[in-house]
């Protein structure tokens, strides 16, 4: 290593930011390290004797003489008595093929993966919108926000010591109580502390229950049209996606019981099914428990937007009339308070806790105990029933602004369907009107045109749209819809 260049290579990467942390003979021999593996110390090449080295670097001897013994233990170089080091002839660009300093060409050979995940590859995954846009569905107003009142019970909860360590897998005491005691009292179910899992999201709770509750490959039942995510969390588990068609009351109970696929367990959105905005009918709710009592199965029913209902009051959720304690209520904070926070939960009936927790216990551990700690404070002092109040008068407004804008800009396009509830519209195209090409002519406007085929099993007759309203004001719906008639012509 005796061309100045190298030397000076060496010199710049042992003072490199992201090294300065780090003690000096671990920043020399992780600077030597990089200079073998990108092929600029070439394998076979008789380094320095340390002495020499050190004497270069202007730094202690031991220095060096510590830092060659860690790259020999690591295989980088060998060292031989009365012969000096050298770069192992089998690391570096022999390994790699080429020197890194020229642009490494890799084969085009498929890449090899389990018959799982080239399923996953092939179906593609789920896009979360990362910004706000027009008109992306499932985004609430983040600028609202208490902030401020978060960040005090953030501090307060940072406090708790025990919240550097582990956590419950089940999750946090005070949050589970939190959780029991408001899905009781604002949707009238029937749950304690002890049944509450906290997660990350929805999405996880549904692959939970795809792996507790059917075996690979097995059936399960889902509505159709129906939410894209919990399809792609089933298929993710090597099920069997059986579709049960939707009307204008919610799922069909005829075709629930027509269904001989041999499932025993459902997926349903009875409060407001998404897309469609359809509220499952009582006598349906009665009948769906009915169902999965006779089955000894189980129904998955995701509430996932209720507190926002913009016409009296939302319909009793599932589980509270569940009698047998075969429904498994799943709720989220990502739509009520912000999509960051990833806090999402299960009510479980008592005979799946213990499975669903093992479970949870060996997917991720558990969800971040300050942040469950903090958000149990949030409900806990009124912070959180008072936010969902405020927010459900503002989405109501903007949800009226949507349909106008519709009628008045795009009524040559489309048709809205006034929801009673959520943070989205459905919108059905006229005829003539293909919905992939109102998609492409949007997005080259800026506009994201979330489409409704993708949510139905088999296309329907009739494309549209579900166009998100939530996180946008009065003004930026007008003004977005006046771009997307533009572009559309």
């Amino acid at each position: 290593m005796t061309p100045q260049f190298e030397l000076d290579t060496l010199k710049i990467r042992i003072a490199a930011p992201e090294l300065a942390a780090l003690d000096l003979r671990v920043r020399v021999q992780r600077a030597l390290r990089q200079l073998i593996l990108d092929g600029v110390l070439a394998p076979g090449l008789r380094l320095p004797a340390t002495r020499a080295l050190a004497q270069s670097l202007g730094v202690s001897r031991d220095t060096v003489e510590m830092a060659y013994a860690q790259l020999r233990l690591d295989g980088y170089i060998q060292r031989q008595a009365g012969s000096g080091s050298f770069v192992s002839p089998t690391i570096g660009a022999n390994l790699l093929g080429k020197p890194a300093v020229e642009p490494l060409s890799m084969p085009a050979q498929p890449v090899a993966l389990s018959a799982r995940g080239a399923q996953i590859l092939a179906s593609g995954g789920v896009l979360d919108q990362q910004s706000v846009k027009a008109f992306a569905t499932g985004l609430p107003e983040t600028r609202a926000f208490p902030l401020d009142v978060w960040e005090r019970l953030r501090r307060q909860a940072a406090s708790e010591h025990h919240v550097l360590l582990h956590g419950d897998p089940q999750g946090a005491e005070p949050l589970r109580q939190a959780i029991a005691d408001y899905v009781n009292l604002e949707r009238g179910a029937r749950a304690t502390a002890s049944q509450v899992l906290v997660l990350s999201s929805t999405r996880q709770a549904l692959y939970l229950c795809a792996q507790v509750l059917v075996d690979a490959h097995g059936p399960i039942l889902m509505e159709d049209p129906g939410y894209f995510g919990a399809r792609k969390a089933f298929e993710m588990a090597q099920l069997r996606v059986v579709p049960v068609p939707v009307d204008a009351h919610g799922l069909s109970i005829k075709h629930l019981r027509a269904d001989r696929s041999g499932a025993n367990t459902v997926y349903v959105t009875p409060s407001h099914q998404y897309p469609t905005g359809a509220t499952l009918a009582l006598e349906r709710r009665l009948a769906l428990t009915a169902w999965a009592a006779e089955r000894q199965g189980w129904i998955i029913e995701d509430d996932y937007d209720s507190q926002f209902h913009y016409a009296g009051l939302p319909t009793a959720c599932v589980q509270g009339l569940d009698t047998q304690q075969r429904t498994i209520y799943l709720g989220t904070f990502a739509k009520s308070l912000y999509p960051g926070l990833r806090i999402g939960y299960m009510v479980l009936p008592p005979a799946l806790v213990q499975a669903m927790t093992h479970a949870r216990s060996i997917l991720d551990g558990h969800t971040p105990q300050l942040d469950q700690l903090t958000l149990a404070r949030f409900i806990a002092d009124g912070h959180f029933a008072a936010h969902v109040r405020a927010m459900r008068k503002v989405y109501a407004v903007r949800r009226d602004a949507m349909a106008q804008a519709v009628q008045r800009h795009l009524p040559h396009v489309v048709t809205a369907q006034l929801p009673p509830g959520g943070l989205q519209m459905p919108c059905l195209l006229h005829e003539g009107r293909v919905e992939l090409e109102t998609i492409r002519l949007a997005a080259q406007a800026g506009i994201v045109l979330p489409g409704l085929s993708r949510l139905y099993a088999t296309p329907p007759a009739r494309g549209g749209w579900l166009l998100g309203f939530a996180a946008l004001t009065p003004h930026e719906i007008d003004s977005g819809i006046v771009r997307l008639a533009r572009a559309l012509g």
